[in-house]
């Protein structure tokens, strides 16, 4: 049974009540009040408006007092079953965050200190028929931390190092610090008589056209040892059935299954992603007394490090196949975790899968993701790169309890996760160390490195043991002479924005160069990587993103509020960027659609160049996907679920089949196919170049023919030719495919701020019975938005270039299915004219 209803809360000053008074079945809670379950304090606080939004101005500085209280939970559950000596009942937490004190009827059942495991406890003598009272006590964090040497490095905050929870609760550069505590997911009472499953291991060991060996281990906790237990393990797809029946054998059992004609799991992109029923049942003396079902893919993953010539390499290979891994580095989906449903992970997880993603990489500073997350990605074909939850600091591997906590921790998330055939490979933290190194060789970092028993020595160890199926990588980035190297291994690359000076070597200072030639993202195309894993530049959220979280008085550009939405310190690199590209901001308007532009365009020259490079480069994975709170980063889709302009780009530079240019002002126009598909490309494209008023002034098409899987340059065509009498910063040309095969990509000869466009009128129709709307333009429309009053808006395209002698028809939809307001509707381009009239 579930035990998610009824929950209470109420605050307590620390040391100002006794555990066992508040925890005593006759405490009164009677005017406590009613707390969702999963969730969190802070949560519940709003929903009683208690507290203040947090994500609005300042509110977060208004809470603060939140995370010095001490919390606790109450909840009683009504319990009439008949309890043998043959019968266990576990009381099990999936997610106490974090300093939590467990009570049933008045015991202490015992103390939890990480929010990333499930807790579980024996409660079959504690349990009472009838009326039962579960009490938790969450301890605020500086009571336990208070202690502990905090002069460590460690970014954002010093106390986090101490506390297995996510970090990035104490603040980071995209985010509030908004420290929560409660019971952030399900609570569980479960009958246990004679033996539970402990675990089961499921694996392709073999596959072939026709045949499959999927192996099976599992382990049993048995409490009756004189019974004779039988283990029965079946994968079933539609009709198709292959199981077999097997002993245990002191706890433990390995069932071999040999699947005819298998259906294998694909990522979306190259393949349908299959997903298997494997079903568990456990077996006492013949009766069954407990049984587990699980969605399983057969797939075989490895990363390969040294490609067929002997060069480094870094290159995921799914079934025997090289994939390019395309997509975004994934943080927590909300400051408040433990309150969001379901049905926000799906919505963004798709969103992913429709900007042609292959994978998503779980950063190390957030949590092991809920459960729906990995279910998604398995069903939709997404891999998932899991980081372990270290992030941007030392760790104290010396303190004998940290690390007993690390190790049940590793070995919890590595047996619950390693079933999902979307995990494609195990990473031991975010940017420990290349950033220790970087900074010790700056005179910044004075101690041992701190953490380093944790990656280098505590995982390998267990990971050999508990999945040897997936390459364990001790860190993002790492590989090389200089862990950021762009020789081998992964790469983050954060000249861009940063402004960081590379390459660089082990024991050279780390230098940056803030400049706009220093953090320009024309960088990108000097990078040689092997792996792209963490790349970027920030972008305002969508305007009514921040109009529902700043005050109207401080709705403009310039304000303290508009710069409280920007965590990370260093302002100036986004005005340095745009200066670059499309010249600085004067208004709101302006910054709102600069920053949108320069993100947009500056993934795309990045990842495009990324492509051209396969296989050399094999992955590209950008900061960041999605905000945990409304606010300006790296991110691609705000808070909301509202894409920003760069999300729309990458469903264009992460298709498939990509038709792209490497093009440097003044130099000849190369023309690039890149065909991540496993089967030939065959089509007519075309180069066509135009005048901001759609006049075409030059065309050439070529028959192509390219190989599954490769990157290949197909022309190059003389920039002068190609421009004819036209000057630079009045034209526009356009790859295309002739039989619509792929997306059409554009290009301009110069940058933003140096194009000569003309006033664009916009035309806009609008059937709102068929929730579509058409736009159209008498010259060039650079970046057309389109802009409705409501989160999760899903719109076909948007921030898209529009030429005269085209129109574009557009359905426009709200993921759960709310009636679209189009009252609030604006349409509007960079160099688009106000409308004449309302467009309704």
């Amino acid at each position: 049974m579930k035990i998610n209803e009824n929950w209470k809360i109420r605050q307590f000053d620390v040391g100002t009540f006794r555990d066992l008074e508040v925890a005593s079945p006759e405490y009164i809670d009677y005017f406590w009040m009613t707390a969702s379950v999963p969730g969190d304090v802070h949560s519940t606080l709003i929903d009683r408006k208690l507290i203040e939004d947090p994500f609005y101005g300042h509110n977060d500085l208004k809470c603060q007092w939140v995370e010095e209280k001490v919390w606790w939970y109450r909840n009683t559950f009504e319990f009439y079953d008949d309890v043998s000596k043959d019968d266990r009942y576990e009381l099990i937490f999936d997610g106490l965050d974090t300093f939590a004190t467990v009570y049933l009827n008045g015991v202490e059942l015992g103390s939890t200190e990480n929010m990333f495991i499930s807790h579980t406890f024996e409660v079959a003598r504690e349990l009472k028929r009838g009326k039962n009272f579960l009490a938790i006590k969450f301890d605020p964090v500086h009571v336990h931390v208070k202690d502990k040497v905090q002069y460590y490095w460690s970014g954002f905050s010093k106390k986090r190092i101490w506390t297995r929870k996510a970090q990035s609760h104490y603040g980071w550069d995209w985010g509030p610090r908004l420290v929560a505590a409660g019971i952030w997911k399900d609570v569980h009472l479960k009958k246990r008589p004679f033996a539970k499953i402990d675990n089961v291991f499921a694996k392709t060991k073999f596959i072939s056209q026709d045949r499959a060996i999927v192996e099976v281990d599992l382990e049993i906790n048995s409490f009756r040892r004189e019974k004779d237990y039988e283990v029965y393990v079946n994968l079933s797809y539609g009709d198709e059935r292959f199981a077999t029946k097997v002993r245990v054998d002191r706890k433990k059992a390995t069932a071999v299954l040999e699947v005819e004609n298998p259906k294998l799991w694909w990522t979306h992109d190259i393949g349908t992603p299959h997903l298997y029923l494997l079903t568990v049942e456990l077996f006492a003396d013949g009766v069954k007394v407990d049984d587990r079902q699980e969605e399983f893919g057969i797939r075989t993953i490895e990363v390969l490090r040294k490609d067929e010539e002997g060069n480094h390499c870094f290159t995921f290979v799914l079934n025997g196949e090289k994939v390019f891994a395309k997509g975004a580095n994934w943080i927590p989906i909300d400051s408040f975790i433990g309150a969001v449903p379901d049905s926000r992970y799906k919505h963004l997880i798709k969103m992913s899968k429709d900007a042609n993603m292959n994978m998503l990489r779980v950063w190390g500073g957030g949590i092991y993701e809920k459960d729906v997350f990995y279910n998604e990605c398995n069903r939709l074909g997404i891999l998932v790169w899991q980081d372990f939850m270290f992030s941007c600091a030392l760790y104290p591997d010396y303190n004998m309890n940290f690390m007993a906590n690390v190790k049940e921790e590793i070995i919890h998330v590595v047996k619950k996760l390693r079933n999902h055939p979307s995990l494609a490979l195990w990473c031991g933290n975010n940017e420990n160390d290349w950033l220790y190194e970087a900074l010790f060789s700056s005179g910044e970092i004075q101690h041992p490195f701190y953490g380093e028993k944790i990656y280098h020595e505590l995982m390998p160890e267990l990971l050999e043991e508990l999945d040897p199926t997936r390459l364990f990588w001790p860190s993002s980035p790492f590989g090389g002479n200089d862990h950021n190297s762009r020789d081998q291994g992964d790469t983050h690359n954060w000249q861009v924005w940063h402004g960081n000076i590379e390459p660089r070597t082990f024991g050279e200072p780390q230098t940056v160069d803030y400049s706009i030639e220093g953090l320009s993202f024309k960088h990108f195309k000097n990078d040689t990587t092997t792996f792209a894993s963490e790349f970027g530049m920030h972008a305002s959220s969508n305007r009514y993103t921040l109009e529902r979280n700043i005050p109207k008085d401080q709705f403009f550009w310039g304000s303290e509020e508009m710069a409280y939405r920007n965590k990370d310190i260093h302002h100036p690199k986004g005005i340095l960027l745009m200066e670059g590209y499309t010249g600085a901001p004067k208004d709101l308007d302006e910054y709102i659609a600069f920053s949108m532009l320069t993100q947009a365009e500056g993934l795309k020259y990045g990842i495009e160049h990324y492509r051209r490079n396969k296989p050399h480069t094999s992955g590209a994975l950008f900061w960041q996907l999605n905000d945990c709170w409304p606010g300006t980063s790296w991110s691609v889709i705000d808070y909301y679920l509202l894409p920003k302009a760069s999300y729309h780009y990458a469903r264009k530079f992460y298709s498939p089949v990509l038709l792209t240019a490497d093009y440097i002002p003044g130099k000849d126009l190369s023309i690039w196919i890149v065909n991540d598909r496993l089967e030939t490309y065959q089509d007519e494209i075309e180069l066509a170049v135009y005048q901001f008023n759609g006049e075409k002034v030059f065309s050439k098409q070529w028959m192509v023919s390219i190989e599954p899987n490769v990157s290949k340059q197909v022309a190059a065509v003389l920039e002068q030719d190609a421009l004819g009498r036209l000057q630079p910063d009045e034209a526009v040309f356009v790859i295309r495919s002739k039989n619509d095969k792929t997306n059409e990509n554009i290009y301009y000869f110069r940058d933003q701020k140096d194009l000569k466009l003309g006033d664009s009128e916009l035309t806009v129709t609008i059937d709102q019975e068929k929730n579509e709307l058409t736009v159209s333009t008498n010259v060039l429309a650079r970046m057309v938005t389109i802009e409705v009053d409501m989160e999760q808006l899903v719109i076909e395209d948007n921030f898209f270039d529009l030429l005269p002698h085209e129109s574009r028809t557009l359905r426009v939809s709200q993921a759960e299915g709310k009636e679209i307001p189009w009252e609030t509707l604006r349409v509007k381009a960079i160099n688009s004219v106000k409308p004449k009239g309302p467009l309704l």
